[in-house]
C-alpha cells in the first residue's frame, strides 16, 4: 500500500520505518525543514534502539521517503495516518492544535477515496472531530462529492521508548476503532506480517484503551510505591513483595519496581488528559487523582530523605547518574531525574551529571549549575554523595572499588533499587534505596 505518515516524532518516524519494513510504500511528513533534511540523510533526531539500522535498510529499498511537501505525496495514498503531537496543556487536558492543524491540511489536498489512520494519542471524540474537519476542508476546497469515501479509524500506539521498533513488529495486540468495516479492513491488511491479536472495536473503545491501559500500568507503579514506602517502615524488602505478588498470574510481574516513580512522554500526560476526561464528562476519578499524587509525592519523599541523610546539601558535590526518564532513550520529558537534579541545584548543591544518551537533551532543560561528565566515574570523582536515577545496564559495571576510592564520601542514594543486589555496604558504601527497609520504622515523612 502506499502510506503517508504525518508526523516523524518517536511514534511516526518509528511506525514509519516500520511499515516500510513490512514492504509498504512509505512516505513522512514533517514541518520541520531540518528534521526532515537530517532524515533524508538517514540521521535519526533521537536514540531509539534499531530504528536507525532499519531506516537505512528501506532507504536502500527505495521504500521510505521524506518531506515538508504534503501536497507532492498525498495523491494516490490509500492510508494517511496522523501522527504528531498532543502535548498536556496547563490543565492537563490534551492539546490537539497540531492534529486539527494537520486534517485541515489533509482535507484541502485530499482528492480521492482514502482511509484516515489517528495514531497519536487522543481524547475520547477527537477522531470524529478529525473526520469532520477533513471533510469540512474536502468541501471549501469544493470536493463535497467525495467526502462520502473518505472515513476514519482509530489505531492507537502502543510503542515503549528503548524497544519501539521491536513492539511495532512483535505487537502483543493491535487494536482498531472504525465504523466503516471496508475500512477497518484496509487498516487491517496495512498490518499484514504482523502476528498480534486484533481488538476490532469502536473508535471510542479504541480511543479510550490507549489511555486506560496506560493510566492502568501508572496504576501499578504507585501502588507498589506505596508499598515500598510501608515496607521501609517496617522493615520489609520491596522487591521480595514485588516477586511474591507478581507470581500470581492475576497481578503479573511487570511494572512492580519500587522507586521514584514514572515519567517520559506518556504515562505523566496521559494519567492527567484521561482525569480531564472524566471530569469533563461529570466523572471524578478519584483513582487516578491519587495515582497522580502519589507519583509526585515518591519524589518528594526520596529528595527529603537524601536532605536529610546529609544534613543539608548546600555547597556539597552530589554525583547524579542518570537523567534520562528511562534507560535506552535520550528523552527527558517529564523525567524523574530532571526533577531531582532540580532540586539539587535550587537546594545550592554542586551537581555533576552523566547519562549515556540524554546529556544533550539535558542540557537544554538543567540550569548552567549542572556539570556533565564524561563518564559515570568521572561524575562521582570527589562527590559527598552519588545518587542513581536512571537505571542503565553499564552504572552495574563500573569498578566500585574504584568508585569508592574516588568519592569523598562513599554514600549512593539509589532511587530506581538499580544497585540493590550488589550489596556495596559490603564494600564499604552508605547504600539506600526506596522500600528496602533502609529506614527507621519510627521516622516519618
Amino acid at each position: 500500500m502506499n502510506l503517508v505518515m504525518i508526523g516523524t516524532g518517536y511514534v511516526g518516524l518509528t511506525t514509519g520505518v516500520g511499515f516500510a519494513t513490512l514492504g509498504h510504500q512509505v512516505a513522512c511528513v514533517d514541518i520541520d525543514a531540518g528534521k526532515i533534511a537530517r532524515l533524508d540523510l538517514g540521521e535519526v533526531p533521537f536514540y531509539e534502539p534499531g530504528v536507525a539500522e532499519a531506516l537505512k535498510q528501506v532507504q536502500a529499498a527505495g521504500r521510505i521517503l521524506f518531506t515538508t511537501d504534503l501536497k507532492s505525496v498525498i495523491d494516490g495514498a490509500d492510508v494517511i495516518m496522523l501522527a504528531v503531537g498532543t502535548p498536556p496543556k496547563s490543565t492537563g487536558e490534551a492539546d490537539l492544535s497540531a492534529l486539527f492543524a494537520a486534517a485541515d491540511q489533509v482535507g484541502l489536498l485530499l482528492d480521492h477515496e482514502a482511509v484516515i489512520v489517528v495514531k497519536s494519542t487522543v481524547p475520547v471524540g477527537t477522531n470524529r472531530r478529525v473526520l469532520d474537519r477533513i471533510r469540512a476542508a474536502m468541501k471549501m476546497a469544493g470536493r463535497e462529492e467525495l467526502t462520502s469515501l473518505v472515513n476514519i479509524v482509530s489505531v492507537p500506539e502502543f510503542l515503549r521508548e528503548g524497544t519501539a521498533m521491536r513492539d511495532f513488529l512483535q505487537s502483543d495486540r493491535l487494536v482498531i476503532g472504525a465504523d466503516d468495516g471496508i475500512a477497518a479492513q484496509t487498516v487491517d491488511k496495512l498490518h499484514d506480517g504482523i502476528k498480534a491479536p486484533r481488538v476490532m472495536t469502536s473508535i471510542e473503545s479504541a480511543e479510550l484503551i490507549k489511555y486506560a491501559a496506560n493510566a492502568f500500568l501508572a496504576t501499578k507503579i504507585s501502588f507498589i510505591n506505596e508499598i515500598a514506602n510501608l515496607a521501609d517502615r517496617v522493615g520489609a524488602d520491596v522487591r521480595d513483595i514485588a516477586q511474591g505478588i507478581g507470581l500470581d498470574p492475576r497481578i503479573g510481574p511487570h511494572f512492580l519496581r519500587a522507586g521514584i516513580g514514572y515519567g517520559g512522554s506518556c504515562f505523566p500526560k496521559d494519567v492527567s488528559a484521561l482525569e480531564q476526561l472524566s471530569g469533563s464528562h461529570g466523572y471524578t476519578f478519584k483513582l487516578l487523582s491519587s495515582v497522580i499524587e502519589v507519583n509526585a509525592r515518591q519524589r518528594d519523599l526520596f529528595f527529603k530523605r537524601l536532605v536529610e541523610e546529609l544534613g543539608g546539601v548546600k555547597g556539597r558535590r552530589i554525583a547524579v547518574w542518570g537523567l534520562a526518564f528511562k534507560p535506552d532513550t535520550d528523552d527527558v520529558r517529564e523525567s524523574a531525574a530532571i526533577d531531582i537534579a532540580q532540586r539539587l541545584c535550587a537546594h545550592g548543591a554542586d551537581v555533576v551529571a552523566y547519562d549515556p544518551k540524554a546529556i544533550e537533551n539535558a542540557k537544554r532543560v538543567l540550569s548552567d549549575s549542572v556539570s556533565f561528565a564524561p563518564t559515570a566515574i568521572d561524575a562521582a570523582a570527589g562527590a559527598e554523595a552519588l545518587v542513581v536515577l536512571t537505571e542503565w545496564p553499564e552504572f552495574r559495571d563500573v569498578s566500585f572499588a574504584t568508585l569508592k576510592d574516588l568519592m569523598l564520601e562513599p554514600r549512593v542514594f539509589d532511587g530506581r533499587n538499580h544497585l540493590a543486589d550488589l550489596h556495596l555496604s559490603e564494600l564499604g558504601f552508605t547504600y539506600r534505596g526506596v522500600g528496602l527497609g533502609s529506614y527507621a520504622a519510627s521516622r516519618h515523612y
